[in-house]
């Protein structure tokens, strides 16, 4: 099911990180040292729009974006899992901002989507889980995220619990807890929204087989 196409992301924040990553791309494919020196000068020229656009030092945003296999610039990707158990959702919070996050983080090279949220799930939860279904796909800048300088690919799983054991935090959490719709405490919202956590008790309750993606 596509959700809403309007564009969240600011226009020009959209264009700088387009431009980066043409640039990036030009310059892996390049054979012709004239071409080289202008794909870098665009890329520079980028990666200063990027910093004005943030307001952060130039030197955050060099080398933000990882070297990608083939030359291609492409989305990162980012895996939550959402945990229902008796009407109420597991959330950790993270010791980066105090604030509170679906179980994930960004996909790690070797393993399945499946793999990563499970993986996931246990390291900053305590809880196994098998991933069960794919509720959302979203493309970030497209959503009230904050601003962000990358662009990301967000997927969100509906997990089912092995077992009942009580959550516990991990190395990069200080709490793992339940909680009911009415009562979400605040979010990490550069990890997930309000509307993640509800779409996630949607399709929970609906035994939803369409994936929402943008």
């Amino acid at each position: 099911m596509r959700q809403d196409p309007t564009a969240m992301e600011d226009t020009w924040l959209t264009r700088a990180k387009r431009l980066l990553a043409l640039a990036e791309t030009g310059q892996h494919f390049t054979k012709d040292p004239f071409d080289r020196e202008r794909f870098d000068e665009i890329a520079e020229m980028a990666q200063a729009m990027l910093a004005d656009l943030g307001n952060v030092p130039i030197s955050q945003i060099t080398g933000l974006f990882p070297t990608h296999a083939g030359g291609y610039a492409t989305p990162s990707i980012d895996i939550r899992g959402a945990v229902i158990r008796d009407g109420r959702i597991l959330l950790v919070r993270e010791h980066s901002d105090g604030n509170w996050a679906m179980p994930g983080g960004f996909a790690d090279i070797g393993s399945s989507p499946a793999e990563n949220i499970e993986r996931e799930v246990l390291e900053e939860a305590g809880l196994q889980v098998r991933a069960r279904q794919l509720y959302a796909l979203r493309h970030k800048a497209r959503h009230p995220y904050p601003p962000d300088t990358r662009d990301f690919y967000k997927l969100f799983f509906l997990c089912d619990e092995v077992g009942s054991d009580a959550p516990k935090p991990g190395a990069e959490t200080s709490e793992a807890a339940f909680f009911a719709p009415d009562a979400i405490p605040e979010l990490s919202l550069t990890r997930n929204i309000h509307a993640d956590i509800l779409a996630a008790f949607r399709a929970f309750a609906q035994d939803q087989s369409a994936t929402l993606f943008d």
